[in-house]
């Protein structure tokens, strides 16, 4: 049952509350028609507990105040964490909060804040899931708590009106894309032997006795792994935004681009894009750099977009 609602508050009766609140009203009239002193006795313990139950869960939701809203890489279609920072002078003080953050074209899991750091400073991470690239905002939060009986439902709104630049959903690339540029063929190994660091594509001159299998396996093609004493080369990436129309295709080339990126982080290997648009040549390095500028792409092409390779 909602009692009240407005853009900031909210108060709802839970189903055992109602509960509590019949049991309560039934020990009133009890009391009044009976004289009994025991039932004015128990009536007055219920309603002070009920008292009690509305003012810690008040206190819980108070002095909490919003700092910072912190994306990270937040990839499209993509569980992502979000940090939030939160203000929290409550010294330790029992929180029992459920935190709710209203994204547009996406959704965000509610997290769980138990108790208020000693520090005055509380961070706490979100699960996040955009439905495209590009800036999205995140309209509002939401403090819910139900501490510490769970008869009130109490919720506090704080309007947000941040926004986030999710990043291009990272497609895992082929195993030799011809419009890459300026990279090798295969890595330069020095002598000795090491373990193994990560996985990559399959390229020319790779051994087969260095096939993962079972990363193989989940890809659907060839991958091997990679060694501490590899020193791959450096990966430079050229995207012309007037060759590709707005649409699938384009964003297709995106996601292949970013699950370049994505690869090359991974494998620790320096990385530049090349943008060729109506203002000219811009060149980015650096994989976050790459990638929001990868997220901000708009197709400037006027003709057939050629197919994704």
């Amino acid at each position: 049952m909602r009692l009240w609602n407005d853009r900031r508050l909210r108060l709802s009766l839970t189903g055992l509350g109602a509960q509590y609140l019949l049991a309560l009203l039934a020990v009133g009239a009890f009391s009044v028609n009976t004289g009994n002193n025991l039932f004015y006795l128990v009536f007055s313990l219920m309603l002070g507990l009920f008292l009690v139950s509305g003012i810690l869960s008040r206190r819980a939701l108070q002095e909490l105040r919003v700092l910072s809203l912190e994306e990270g890489n937040l990839f499209a279609r993509v569980r992502g964490g979000i940090r939030l920072r939160l203000q929290d002078p409550g010294r330790g003080r029992i929180r029992g909060l459920e935190l709710h953050l209203v994204m547009d074209d996406g959704t965000v899991e509610p997290t769980f804040l138990g108790a208020a750091s000693r520090s005055g400073e509380t961070q706490v991470v979100l699960q996040a899931q955009a439905g495209r690239r590009g800036w999205c905002r995140f309209r509002s939060l939401e403090f819910r708590t139900r501490y510490p009986f769970g008869l009130l439902e109490k919720s506090r709104f704080v309007e947000l009106e941040q926004a986030a630049l999710v990043l291009p959903h990272p497609r895992t690339p082929p195993a030799q894309p011809a419009s890459w540029r300026g990279e090798g063929q295969r890595t330069l190994a020095q002598e000795g032997s090491s373990s193994p660091e990560g996985t990559r594509p399959l390229r020319l001159g790779d051994s087969p006795g260095r096939v993962h299998w079972k990363r193989t396996a989940q890809r659907s093609q060839p991958w091997v792994r990679t060694f501490d004493e590899q020193r791959p080369l450096g990966l430079h990436l050229r995207l012309d935004l007037a060759a590709w129309d707005s649409g699938r295709p384009f964003e297709r080339e995106l996601e292949r681009l970013s699950g370049a990126v994505l690869q090359a982080r991974l494998q620790k290997r320096d990385i530049s894009l090349e943008l060729h648009g109506a203002e000219g040549i811009r060149e980015v390095h650096g994989h976050t750099a790459c990638w929001r500028a990868l997220a901000l792409a708009q197709a400037t092409g006027t003709g057939e977009s050629p197919a994704a390779p």
